[in-house]
This record gives structure tokens, sequence and C-alpha cells, in this order.
């Protein structure tokens, strides 16, 4: 696939989860936190990302799902609003309603909030895609952010 077909359709991926991230905030469903109350994790993940915002955010980066014993690598990046600064963030977490592998790909809304100031920093990340995966992330960001927004953020899974 040419690069510049490749950005072509993240670039649609990306507008497309942003569209799904309106819709969701509109929506009077339960939230992630409902959804996966009293549930056993069907695998774990951890991922860093690099943030930077001013009003709109982006971010980009990598991180690993265990799932059934096996290891798979994958890629993240997003857009979103709200927010301030740059930062890296470093989550852990558990995943719950994922059946297989491949459902773990795809946009993801995200719900955050948080802050960080030098090695100081709090907050939590929820993350829901399309096929009810959801993950329910710890973060550690360092550098200077404030955040309270949303994102759609799409994650590959590296072949």
């Amino acid at each position: 696939m040419a690069l510049g077909s490749f950005r072509t359709r993240r670039g649609i991926i990306l507008a497309a989860a942003l569209l799904a991230l309106a819709a969701c905030s509109k929506q009077g469903g339960g939230t992630a936190s409902e959804t996966v109350k009293n549930q056993t994790p069907s695998g774990t993940v951890e991922m860093s990302q690099i943030q930077a915002a001013f009003i709109g955010s982006g971010n980009t980066g990598d991180g690993t799902l265990q799932f059934r014993g096996r290891t798979y690598p994958f890629t993240v990046s997003g857009l979103g609003i709200g927010g301030i600064g740059v930062s890296t963030l470093e989550a852990t977490g558990e995943v719950y309603d994922l059946a297989k592998a491949d459902d773990f790909e795809g946009a993801y809304v995200q719900g955050r909030y948080g802050f960080a100031i030098g090695e100081e920093s709090g907050g939590a990340l929820w993350l829901k895609n399309d096929k009810g995966v959801v993950m329910r992330l710890k973060t550690k960001r360092t550098g200077l952010m404030l955040s309270l927004g949303g994102d759609a953020v799409v994650i590959t899974l590296k072949r």
C-alpha cells in the first residue's frame, strides 16, 4: 500500500472515529465503567503514547495486548478535543468483552481526565470500540498537561 493511501485511509478512519465520539457523547446509555462492573477481564494491555493538546489534541504510540496466553503488539493514534499541553503517557490495565484478538482492532471512543506536571500525574482512561471491547487503564503522565475531554483513537494490530 502506498504511503499516501495509508494516510488517507487513516484520516478517514480518524474522521469516522471522531463522528462516533460526538454521537456517543449525546447518547444516554451506560458508561464504560458500568459495562464492566463485576466482570472478569479478558486480557491486559500496556501502552505508551505521546499526546499534544491545545483545545484539540493528537496522540500516537504503541503497546501490547496479553490475551489467551499470547502477546499482540499494536499501534495507536488519534485525535480529540479538550486539554492543553504536551505529555507522555504510560498506561496499564484490563481489557473486557474481548472474544477474539481481531475484535481489539478498530476505532475507540476515549474518555479521559487527569493532569501532569513534571513527574507528578494522575488520571484514568476508558476506551470502548464499536465491537463492545472496553479498556480500563491506569495512567502515568510526564510533562505539562491538563486533560479533560474525549478522543477517538484507532488501534491497529501489528501483523
